[in-house]
């Protein structure tokens, strides 16, 4: 079935599972960056039966689900094309906004002298604003980075070796989403100390690679079932986003 970007964009409803995804990458995006991106957690396994006690590095919460984003980026990129999976990100985006106005309104809303538990919510969402502009800088560039990797690797391959696209594109856009969110998100608050929050983003980058690389057979099947049922394929052809074009008409007019 061949199909343009932009035939895609104004016939969503004849694919099933388009909406579906989407929902779901908004659930998740919201829920990480207002609830799990500031707290640290950790992994711990213990068998006293066999002398092994092992505690993991600190690691942010949200890593559970985050790379969910991810999958369903790679996942619509490669069956919708890259202008749809653009699409979807804006929304979530949107979406994530428009989440955290309601918190920062909640927070500033009057509440009774008898209740006491303004400072807990004063704590645990006062940093709301930041998390999300700097989630929203940092997955700008990080799942643009990586659907456009995947498009174009998609035409290098002519549709061969999946797996090289997923990973190679998350490796990347992985990469440039740790190294934006975590100076932008928590440098100078009192959240978290300097060699937590070190320790923190070099062990989610890793874990994010690990769990692509785990992921990859659910990525097949998710695929090429997607691709069957849908009756479609998409393929770009090779494209620079907008921002970069326009950069790179500033820098030949300077």
């Amino acid at each position: 079935m061949s199909i343009t970007a932009s035939t895609l964009l104004t016939a969503t409803k004849e694919y099933k599972f388009l909406t579906s995804f989407q929902a779901i990458f908004i659930g998740v995006l919201i829920v990480v960056n207002l609830i799990g991106a500031q707290k640290p957690a950790i992994f711990t396994l213990d068998l006293p039966s066999l002398g092994i006690h092992f505690v993991s590095p600190a690691f942010g919460a949200c890593i559970v689900f985050f790379p969910l984003t991810y999958l369903i980026g790679d996942l619509l990129a490669e069956v919708y094309g890259y202008e749809v999976s653009r699409r979807v990100i804006w929304t979530g985006f949107m979406a994530l906004l428009v989440a955290n106005v309601m918190v920062q309104v909640i927070l500033v809303m009057p509440h009774p002298a008898e209740w006491t538990k303004q400072n807990l919510y004063e704590q645990l969402f006062a940093n709301g604003w930041r998390i999300t502009f700097a989630s929203i800088i940092a997955y700008t560039f990080g799942e643009l980075c990586n659907s456009f990797v995947l498009a174009q690797l998609k035409v290098i391959t002519a549709g061969k070796y999946l797996w090289v696209r997923t990973i190679g594109s998350t490796v990347l856009g992985e990469a440039v989403d740790t190294l934006i969110f975590y100076p932008l998100a928590f440098v100078g608050t009192n959240l978290f100390t300097f060699d937590l929050l070190l320790q923190m983003a070099l062990f989610n980058y890793t874990i994010k690679v690990v769990w692509e690389i785990l992921a990859t057979p659910l990525t097949y099947l998710a695929v090429g079932g997607l691709k069957k049922y849908e009756g479609i394929d998409h393929y770009d052809e090779p494209v620079v986003p907008s921002f970069l074009r326009r950069l790179g008409a500033l820098s030949r007019s300077c």
